[in-house]
Order: structure tokens, then sequence, then C-alpha cells
């Protein structure tokens, strides 16, 4: 379980949970509860544990009962029992967080050495992910070379997807998990294995909370939003707008039909982060594509020309 924000407490159980399904281009399986990615539940109660060796098995993280008491001799008042709590539940979030962070500069290095660009697109459920890359993917082909990490709790639908487009991809599972975690990446890269010079999406779980808090050691993170979303939005999830380096406007072919404030909500997006790199785009019309697709290239093209200035 994800000591953030919950996420795999409830979530199901496969007899095969923790191993890859498919070979070559099939999709993998990762699942938040099991295997040699997302061990999040395990580091939570390893960390109780060590803080707390006789809460490590009574509940779930955060969870221990607290019994108001009174002020009788001898007892643990409720309040300072609650605030225990959240102090040992702090520390928890931290350990995870930190144990990530580790993950994703290994992850990040692996890709830096190799002159990959990781690019790690965050947005909700709808937003046009998928349609995005798949237009991507047509465009740059015979020019760059794309490949794919799929994460959804359930389905190897869009990896199927990505492949018809022409790119390699393998799918990330996380069962309940909300989000990917830089050791999902780590084991999915080994199996994946962009090739050197290319570009590498991780197209996260649909969710504009979780994702912005876990580095995955992309070289950039990059919030999609759709114009059916609301202009409001940015202000509504200020952390990932925060957390963002890009932020790419999709589905700009449908604002006859919206109620939408296009100024409103670059505003709004630049209120929450001034050095915001804004596309506007349309997968459907071609919108914005050129522009999106050229900004792609170049940094592929810094890159590789970084990596060649490195091995002199």
């Amino acid at each position: 379980m994800c000591a953030i924000c919950g996420c795999g407490a409830a979530g199901h159980h496969h007899e095969d949970e923790g191993h890859v399904h498919g070979q070559g281009e099939g999709p993998v399986h990762v699942h938040a509860h099991g295997g040699e990615a997302g061990h999040l539940r395990d580091h939570v109660h390893a960390v109780e544990a060590e803080h707390d060796p006789g809460h490590a098995h009574g509940g779930e993280a955060g969870h221990a009962p607290v019994h108001v008491q009174g002020d009788e001799p001898g007892h643990v008042h409720g309040y300072a029992r609650g605030l225990a709590a959240g102090a040992r539940m702090l520390r928890i979030e931290q350990e995870l967080l930190a144990r990530n962070d580790r993950l994703a500069a290994r992850n990040r290095g692996w890709l830096e050495a190799r002159g990959i660009v990781a690019l790690n697109l965050v947005g909700a459920p709808g937003t046009g992910k998928t349609s995005l890359l798949e237009e991507t993917a047509r465009r740059l082909a015979g020019a760059v070379e794309i490949s794919v990490l799929e994460g959804d709790q359930e389905t190897d639908a869009d990896a199927r997807r990505i492949r018809a487009a022409g790119c390699r991809a393998l799918q990330i599972n996380t069962g309940a998990g909300c989000h990917l975690d830089a050791a999902m990446i780590e084991g999915a890269l080994a199996r994946l294995f962009p090739a050197r010079g290319s570009i590498l999406f991780v197209e996260n779980v649909g969710n504009l909370v979780c994702p912005a808090l876990f580095d995955l050691g992309e070289a950039a993170k990059v919030v999609v939003l759709s114009v059916t979303e609301g202009d409001d939005k940015p202000l509504k999830y200020p952390h990932v707008f925060r957390a963002a380096d890009v932020f790419v406007l999709n589905k700009t072919d449908l604002l006859p039909h919206v109620h939408f404030d296009v100024e409103a909500c670059m505003t709004n997006a630049r209120r929450m982060n001034p050095d915001l790199q804004i596309f506007r785009t349309s997968a459907r019309t071609g919108e914005g594509m050129d522009v999106w697709c050229g900004w792609l290239a170049g940094l592929v093209e810094g890159r590789r020309e970084v990596t060649m200035e490195g091995a002199r």
C-alpha cells in the first residue's frame, strides 16, 4: 500500500501476481502489490516496524485506533496519540519518497547515458494522452524512434493502440494503484530497453494528484489537460502544474463546443508555474502538432549532442 495516497489497499489478487505476462512486445503487468516493482505496501510495514515495532501489524499505516481516555492517570490522551500517529505517518511518507527518489535518480542516469529523452505524461482519464502519442508517433516516424510505457490499472488496450501506431510499447498494470513509481519504471525499462538516442514516453495512470509526487527519472514531466475539463483545473490541482515542465492543452478542436477560456487557463497555469512551456494541440485536426513534434525532435538532438560530448 502507498502511504502517500492509500492506493493499493483494496487491490485484487492474481495467482501470478508480480510476474511478467507475455513475451517480446506483449503486455507487462507489474502489480503494485507484488513482484520486483511496486513494493510500497511492504515498505510501509518495514518502516513502521523500524519506528514503532508494536504497531507494525496493527492495521494499515497511519490508521492505528485513537482512543480518547480523558485525563485518567496512566492513559495516553487521545489527542497526543493522534499526534504521534501523524508523526509516524509523516516519517513513512518521507521514507517512501526518499526511496523512490533514489531509484528515480538511477533511472535518470541510465537513460541519460544512452541519450534517451524520457517524458512523463500526466493527466486525468480522457484528456487524450494516448491519442496525442499515436499522432506524435505517426508524425515522427522515420525521424525519431519512440517507445512507450503505458500505465493503467487494468487492460493492455492503450499499449495495443501504441503498437498499432508503429511504436514499441509495454503495459504496466498497477491493480488498485493510482500512479506509477520509479521501481515500476526500472523493472519495465529492463524489458522494453529503449533504443539509444530515442524518446521514451511514460503515460502515467490517469490522475492529477499522486503522479505529481513521484519522480520516475524523466527528463520532463508533461501535464496534459483537455479543453473539456475546465479552465480552472490548474487552480484546483496546483501541485501537478508546479511539478510539471510542460503543459499541453489538448483537444482544441472541441473549443467551439465547450465553455472554455483558453487565456484564463494559461494564466491560471502560469500562476502556478511561471516557467511552464505551453503547447496547444489537437490530434484530430493536427493543430499545434508540428510545433509539438518539432520541440520533441529538438530535445532528442540536444540530448545526442550532450551524450556525444560526454563520450569524448
